[in-house]
């Protein structure tokens, strides 16, 4: 995979030390001669010294042969045009975005920016799910341009769940259970006759408002 790192600061630096150790090809972009210089003392030659947001400096980088392009300086508008030339004039099928004013991401959206990042956000991810996010309950993923997501439910001993078959488990319309994982790791596929028991794990398609009642449901709590 070819990634392009606009952004030789702290994040790029790591982000573009991090993707080398996967074996993926790197450039580097940054107005600064000196950061680069010191950048490619450590990790070689992957550095071009330019602004990220011409077209010319994009040209020269290949960025039409990228399969990734990532904006990371510490400028949402560098960021934002960055990504926009990137996506429309060299046809990069991925743009990231880094964020540092959260009122800005509808417009990085809008935009057609494909992913946002912004250390607030994760942050704030973070506390969500220690605090909104019940400890039997995990999210796997989210299904991109919709509501709907796969969570993994573990079902403790006392759930009143426990010794029922998925038929008289009572979910709402927007759940449904895909796989059935055994206390002892097998994994099944459900049937309407498959038996729950105490320590099993569930994966569920479900919608985030359906997923408290979920909850609810398959642990009792």
């Amino acid at each position: 995979m070819y990634i392009v790192i606009v952004g030789a600061g702290n994040v790029g630096y790591h982000l573009a030390k991090a993707v080398l150790s996967k074996g993926h090809e790197v450039l580097l972009i940054d107005k600064d001669a000196a950061t680069l210089e010191r950048i490619e003392d450590e990790l070689g030659s992957i550095g071009l010294r330019g602004d990220g947001c011409e077209t010319s400096t994009l040209e020269e980088a290949g960025t039409s042969r990228a399969d990734l392009f990532v904006a990371v300086t510490d400028q949402d508008a560098d960021n934002l045009v960055a990504c926009q030339i990137a996506k429309h004039r060299f046809k990069v099928p991925r743009t990231v975005a880094r964020l540092s004013d959260l009122k800005n991401d509808p417009l990085f959206k809008k935009l057609g920016v494909d992913v946002t990042v912004s250390s607030t956000i994760l942050i704030l991810q973070y506390i969500e799910s220690q605090t909104s996010k019940p400890m039997y309950l995990s999210r796997l993923a989210v299904l991109k341009g919709s509501d709907r997501e796969i969570v993994d439910v573990r079902i403790p001993p006392t759930a009143g769940v426990v010794g029922k078959k998925i038929r008289d488990v009572s979910l709402s319309q927007n759940s449904l259970i895909i796989l059935l994982i055994k206390k002892d790791e097998r994994i099944q596929l459900p049937t309407s006759t498959s038996a729950l028991e105490a320590g099993d794990r569930v994966v569920v398609v479900t919608d985030r408002y359906s997923e408290a009642a979920l909850h609810q449901a398959l642990t009792g709590s």
